[in-house]
């Protein structure tokens, strides 16, 4: 008996609304609608080629199983994409066949026909056709990383300003670029999103996109993979607000930097935005072109300091008023004291603080903010290194530390060197990229999917847990 597609359709998308939160359902889910089913084949109406392209990268896994599972193991998926043109539709599917067991992992495989024109030629950028309204993204930012929850101090004062300024005219005034600087935990990722958030709320129209500048290069690497470069830099050169986390970590990638030159320069002289963090200053970078640099120059160079006492105990203030609760003053004064290096450290305490005090049923007393500072204190001191990381775990395993830089597949070994690197990534101030070099040459990739590995074993193996927390203890001493 012939399956009807809606049936189909319905059936994965109980199986879905299970697996993502309701807002992901709703805005990636809800508006597919089923058009066809023929020989194992699912054809599914989609808004865009960008919503395509958004459903292949962060949903392709819970697609491919419940296609399969409601299909049988020859279920195949097929996307029809509504372009728009001259106020009529025109939509001709390009199919993604879904991986068998033998090639599930390496979806970069899987072959892809852009989909075709109402004149019946291809496309080449799947982002951009005649008649397209205006493109819709998700701008990644964080809802709580407001201008309202900034907290403004002499050590901070020029970059709010500046980034004020910029959320009111984007890309009309003299801040393009907006290059904010400073040590980690200082609040450029903070001040760069509400910048973004400003804008979004002002200006409802403009494109702003939040990503970080591994993602930026990751996403490079795989287009240039799959041989779609210039959709890429098309897609980016639509942006009106860009911002940029950590560009620093573009250093020593030629191809990236050379494919963010073309970005950069295509949306400065269409007047767009672009705004970017970094832990050091334009003239500080190192392995970076210096036709980059010298355009980092071109707007406005704002450094994020250490927060003054003052600006400290704002910061405090704030969080327990956002948080509803109240601290003794002379509590907030010896945290502020006493945890001087940067707002993730000061907030931190503060959390760990409320933390103790729950947990153990205690009121939060001075007696209990010395105990738990000192604590943090001596823990921060200790220097932790990638070397000295490795050779904890592999002693914990009872494993030779050179088996760390080994091409062996073995899985107790692989996983030390998850583990390993999920530490290195938690404890030290290296990129990812530096670390996968200490540890077995690996890139960055691999250091990022060890991290994704090891939280969601945590969360799934107490036992695997409770030797993450021993492995803990003996690292901090």
């Amino acid at each position: 008996m012939q399956q009807n597609p809606q049936q189909v359709w319905d059936n994965c998308l109980r199986i879905i609304q299970d697996n993502v939160s309701t807002a992901s359902f709703r805005t990636w889910f809800e508006p597919i609608v089923p058009i066809r089913l023929e020989n194992k084949v699912l054809t599914i109406q989609v808004p865009s080629p960008f919503f395509y392209e958004y459903l292949e990268e962060q949903y392709i896994d819970i697609l491919r199983k419940t296609i399969k599972k409601e299909l049988g193991n020859e279920g195949k998926l097929e996307y029809s994409i509504v372009m728009e043109n001259n106020n009529q539709h025109n939509a001709k599917p390009y199919t993604v066949k879904l991986p068998t067991k033998s090639n599930a992992s390496d979806l970069s495989n899987r072959p892809i026909h852009l989909p075709v024109a109402m004149d019946g030629s291809p496309i080449k950028n799947p982002f951009v056709f005649p008649g397209l309204k205006k493109l819709q993204i998700d701008p990644q930012l964080n809802p709580d990383y407001t201008f309202h929850n900034f907290i403004e101090g002499d050590c901070n004062k020029l970059a709010r300003s500046a980034g004020y300024a910029v959320a009111n005219q984007p890309g009309g005034t003299v801040f393009n670029p907006l290059f904010l600087h400073g040590d980690s935990g200082l609040g450029k990722t903070h001040l760069a999103q509400a910048i973004g958030i400003e804008v979004k709320e002002r200006f409802p129209e403009k494109t702003v996109l939040y990503v970080s500048a591994n993602k930026f290069r990751t996403q490079f690497v795989d287009a240039v993979r799959n041989n779609t470069a210039n959709d890429f830099l098309h897609f980016y050169q639509m942006i009106d607000v860009l911002i940029i986390d950590d560009v620093h970590e573009f250093a020593g990638k030629e191809k990236t930097q050379e494919t963010f030159f073309q970005v950069f320069n295509h949306l400065h002289q269409s007047k767009k935005q672009l705004i970017l963090t970094s832990d050091k200053a334009p003239v500080d970078l190192e392995g970076m072109e210096q036709r980059l640099i010298s355009r980092f120059k071109w707007g406005l160079s704002a450094e994020l300091q250490a927060p003054d006492f003052d600006t400290r105990i704002k910061i405090l203030k704030n969080k327990t008023y956002k948080d509803g609760i109240e601290i003794d003053p002379a509590v907030l004064n010896y945290v502020a004291t006493h945890i001087k290096n940067n707002v993730r450290e000061l907030e931190g305490a503060l959390i760990s603080l409320l933390a103790q005090s729950t947990l153990n049923k205690k009121e939060i007393t001075l007696e209990l903010a010395e105990d738990l500072i000192e604590k943090l204190i001596k823990s921060s001191r200790k220097e932790v290194s990638v070397d000295y990381i490795s050779k904890v775990v592999c002693d914990y395993f009872d494993l030779p530390l050179d088996v760390m830089h080994t091409k062996t597949r073995k899985r107790e070994i692989v996983q030390a060197r998850q583990i390993a690197m999920y530490f290195s990534k938690t404890m030290t101030k290296f990129s990812l990229a530096a670390i996968g070099s200490q540890i077995g040459d690996k890139d960055h990739a691999t250091v990022l999917h060890a991290c994704r590995t090891v939280n969601n074993l945590m969360e799934t193996d107490k036992r695997f847990k409770s030797d993450i927390l021993e492995i803990e203890k003996k690292i901090l001493g």
